[in-house]
């Protein structure tokens, strides 16, 4: 008893550690993050409303509020490779040098893929989107978006993005450890392209050229993660 007592503490001493560290690296990017938010407000206005670039807001601390929580989500974004390697560090602690140089390339690999599909959500979907938006107006139907709305919008859209863009790494661990085999996976390939489509329908404008504009990379990240997973299997079959 005691000794399990023993490792419960260990453990909550290490996730301690663990957010202590998240929370002081983050702490640090926060007031560069804050001190830049006025210019990506300024920046995503101009690039996602290109003909009247202007947005509103309704309440006098409004557009305080709202800086604060874009910085938190930029300070938190810029800081995702070193927040990522924390966690796994510590889900995963007893690694070999070998395994812990492999992390440090999954790791890359993960953060590559995270800003690639926040960037793909900022310079394509979020254009359409409001695109999609602005023809709904009329002569007597005017479009009065909010600041803090949009950028919620924004912020939501950017980051199921960019989570979305993690597929590689999902389908290669789920194989990896067992859940599943990559044959298996293979074989249910008519169900994975049906759920990329309604998820591409819930997540993008009523139309089919942004549906396909989600759909299609995440159908080939999925694929990339199954070509991963594959050799995975090869290599520790002929070990």
């Amino acid at each position: 008893m005691s000794g399990d007592g023993d490792t419960l503490i260990s453990h909550l001493e290490a996730l301690r550690k663990t957010l202590l560290r998240i929370l002081v690296v983050t702490t640090v990017l926060y007031p560069v993050a804050y001190w830049a938010s006025p210019y990506v407000i300024g920046w995503l206005t101009r690039w996602c409303f290109p003909d009247e670039a202007a947005l509103h807001y309704f309440a006098p601390m409004e557009v305080f509020w709202v800086q604060l929580k874009l910085a938190l989500v930029m300070a938190l974004a810029a800081a995702y490779p070193w927040n990522i390697l924390q966690v796994w560090k510590f889900v995963l602690p007893a690694l070999y040098p070998a395994e812990r140089k492999a992390l440090g390339w999954w790791v890359m690999f993960s953060s590559l893929l995270f800003f690639a599909g926040g960037a793909f959500c900022v310079g394509v979907i979020l254009p359409l989107l409001m695109n999609f938006s602005a023809s709904f107006a009329t002569g007597s139907l005017t479009p009065l978006i909010g600041l803090e709305k949009f950028l919620d919008l924004a912020g939501w859209l950017t980051l199921a993005f960019a989570l979305m863009f993690q597929t590689p790494i999902v389908v290669y661990l789920a194989v990896r450890m067992g859940f599943v085999t990559a044959a298996a996976l293979a074989k249910k390939r008519p169900i994975v392209v049906t759920v990329i489509l309604i998820l591409a329908a819930l997540l993008t404008p009523p139309d089919v050229v942004s549906q396909l504009l989600l759909a299609a990379p995440t159908w080939l990240l999925f694929e990339l993660g199954l070509l991963l997973a594959r050799r995975a299997e090869r290599h520790r079959r002929t070990r």
